[in-house]
């Protein structure tokens, strides 16, 4: 009998894909971002793309072998894990830095839980939030075409104005990833069509921080601050790469819908109340917290005793 039987972490999904396909496909879906990042920025912004993913290939290998579990490193997640960290820093980062987010990321947010598909919250985000916390300075200072600047979100807070068409097409400060939308979508239309991800969760999300804006935002009734809000920051790139991710988001249909919702709402309140300008990090990371409490609210009863007839 235990022959006939696979036994596997969550989540369960039946699906012609592979991990390493999807994750592959996420790879694929990611290059439009990353290309366009070390385009915008230069040689250091490739240099870390290479160091986190180097980083965190590595930091999952030496942790199995240590430990004498199986090498998982082809399934491609350490990859995408690295890939990700480094569309979330700042082209100007030291290389030092990226390495200790890369090993916090695989070692302390997805072994210690026992691998993929196991871990809390997102291990990209946990490790951007970690390094926030520590190199606060260095995690949110900008260069653009050589000079220090603020970003256009930092700008809106302060009152002032920013070009949207720039932050569509992404020549503005900010992370290597998420300062073009247009690459983002580009990846995201991919990872729709492959079947990888759905509407269900990013769309939520969006609609739900524009009526945030609508109905609490000093200028949330003009259109060109609610284009400057969506292309700015990590917003587009959180909502359909890291929101999405299947370990930390419900599983559900309905539990999707509420995870949007909180996502949305949680995102304004840190850009409209709180003194940052971004926030969609925290709001990630604080929402894959309540994910447990969400499928314990949406999971369907079954059939029979104790359950609906």
């Amino acid at each position: 009998m235990n022959e006939m039987m696979s036994v596997s972490s969550s989540p369960h999904i039946r699906n012609k894909l592979n991990t390493s396909m999807i994750m592959f496909v996420v790879i694929i879906a990611l290059l439009p971002a990353t290309c366009f990042g070390i385009y915008n920025f230069g040689i250091n912004a490739a240099i870390l793309v290479a160091v986190c993913i180097a980083t965190c290939v590595l930091s999952e290998f030496l942790y199995e072998k240590l430990l004498k579990l199986p090498v998982t490193i082809s399934d491609l997640s350490a990859v995408v894990t690295g890939l990700l960290i480094a569309l979330n820093l700042p082209s100007t980062l030291p290389w030092w830095i990226a390495v200790i987010g890369s090993v916090f990321a695989i070692v302390v947010v997805k072994m210690l839980f026992g691998g993929i598909g196991q871990n809390f919250m997102n291990p990209a985000l946990g490790a951007r939030c970690f390094l926030l916390i520590c190199f606060t300075a260095r995690m949110t200072t900008f260069t653009y075409d050589g000079v220090a600047t603020a970003t256009p979100l930092a700008v809106l807070k302060s009152g002032g104005e920013v070009n949207t068409w720039n932050m569509v097409m992404g020549f503005i400060p900010g992370t290597i990833g998420e300062t073009s939308v247009i690459a983002i979508v580009a990846g995201a239309i991919l990872l729709i069509l492959v079947g990888v991800i759905d509407l269900k969760i990013p769309g939520t999300y969006i609609v739900t921080f524009v009526l945030f804006l609508v109905i609490f935002a000093e200028n949330g009734r003009d259109p060109y601050y609610i284009c400057a809000q969506l292309a700015g920051g990590g917003l587009m790139l959180g909502a359909f790469f890291m929101a999405t991710d299947y370990a930390t988001s419900p599983i559900t249909d309905s539990g999707k819908i509420i995870f949007g919702i909180l996502l949305g709402i949680m995102t304004g309140i840190f850009r409209v109340f709180s003194s940052s300008a971004e926030g969609v990090s925290y709001a990630i990371v604080f929402c894959n917290l309540l994910v447990p409490l969400i499928e314990r609210a949406t999971i369907p009863k079954p059939f029979g005793k104790g359950g609906e007839i």
